[in-house]
């Protein structure tokens, strides 16, 4: 997948140098990668040649596609010394967008650390909606987040999370999402009780081992300051001075969605998170997060944020891997049957593109 700055920043044709000046040789590494990777994929997608010479970096070109180059460069400096790392990813992300323009596009939102999470997490909205949904958790008691997979929906909850429990704005961090199966028949798990749901559990350890080192979390699990647990056990609890994130809420009944947000207790922070592209739940059955959306839309002081698949961060081959796909000519939908008896199933609800799912064989 090739991007070219050429059909939105026409105009003239005379040449700019654009010079940027560098604080140590640090900041040239993070900003341009190591052995120049970084630079060397800039000048292959804008036609522009960037000189490092140390202490400055020279852009040279024509001048909308220089000038629109140094500005991305002087926003992801700016990240830099924030403390933010950028990623080859990121500047792919600001070079497949340019009618953005540079103020407006994801170099501009690194720069800006987000107040709700620590530094040292180094956690930043990697898009206009994902800033948009930080903004919704801070400023509301109750957020439902709803989009496809990997637009940061239970990362950047999980951020805020540890942030407010680190900072001892909140006593208790708990993280929770129903056990539903993904499509297969698991049978019967091994083990207690605790050892059969955290199969269903692992995605919400990953995220929070991602942010704290294991000991502490083990030692803030010991405290019962971190508790992640199935949804049924949230039943007939007042959760007071908490953090709460319910994730795959897609997978939620009704009935479910309603017991989980009266636990609201006071001085806490819930966030719903989901995919209605990915219910598993029986067929005839209304996901509680598609219920929740037509409720509580009305209610001021409850966030709804709609996330796209302009918001998903993914690793650029994936991107391309998926580009070669859809030119490929191959069909990427497929009618939803079920399995077991070949009847195509009713569409889903949603906002954004239908995924199809199969659903399991019954015995």
């Amino acid at each position: 997948m090739c991007y070219t700055l050429r059909p939105f920043l026409k105009g003239t044709n005379t040449n700019l140098n654009c010079e940027i000046e560098l604080g140590n040789h640090e900041e040239s590494l993070k900003l341009f990668g190591n052995n120049g990777e970084i630079r060397k994929f800039i000048q292959s997608r804008t036609q522009v040649r960037i000189v490092d010479r140390g202490a400055k970096v020279l852009v040279i070109g024509e001048q909308a596609s220089a000038a629109f180059v140094c500005q991305m460069l002087k926003d992801m400096l700016a990240a830099v010394r924030q403390g933010y790392t950028p990623t080859r990813s990121d500047f792919e992300r600001v070079l497949s967008h340019p009618e953005d323009g540079p103020a407006d596009n994801l170099s501009a939102l690194l720069s800006q650390p987000p107040a709700a999470i620590r530094s040292e997490l180094r956690i930043r909205p990697r898009t206009s909606g994902q800033k948009i949904y930080l903004d919704t958790i801070t400023s509301h008691e109750i957020t439902v987040a709803i989009g496809p997979a990997g637009t940061g929906k239970t990362y950047l909850a999980m951020a805020v999370a540890v942030s407010a429990l680190l900072n001892r704005q909140i006593k208790r961090l708990i993280l929770t999402r129903p056990a539903v199966e993904a499509g297969e028949r698991l049978g019967f798990l091994p083990g207690d009780l605790i050892q059969k749901v955290n199969p269903y559990l692992r995605p919400l350890y990953d995220a929070l081992y991602s942010m704290v080192d294991l000991e502490r979390v083990s030692r803030l699990i010991d405290q019962e300051c971190i508790e992640v647990a199935p949804l049924a056990f949230m039943r007939g609890r007042t959760l007071d001075n908490a953090f709460i994130i319910l994730d795959e809420a897609q997978n939620t009944t009704v009935e479910q969605m309603l017991m989980f947000l009266t636990r609201l207790g006071q001085g806490s922070r819930m966030v719903v998170t989901g995919d209605v592209t990915q219910i598993d739940l029986p067929p005839g059955v209304r996901s509680g997060l598609m219920d929740a959306r037509e409720v509580l839309k009305n209610i001021k002081d409850i966030g709804i944020v709609l996330l796209g698949k302009e918001d998903v961060v993914r690793n650029p081959l994936v991107q391309q891997i998926v580009h070669a796909y859809e030119n490929s000519g191959k069909p990427t939908e497929v009618p939803r049957k079920d399995a077991s008896e070949g009847k195509v199933l009713p569409e889903r609800e949603g906002w954004y593109p239908k995924t199809p799912v199969l659903r399991p064989r019954k015995k």
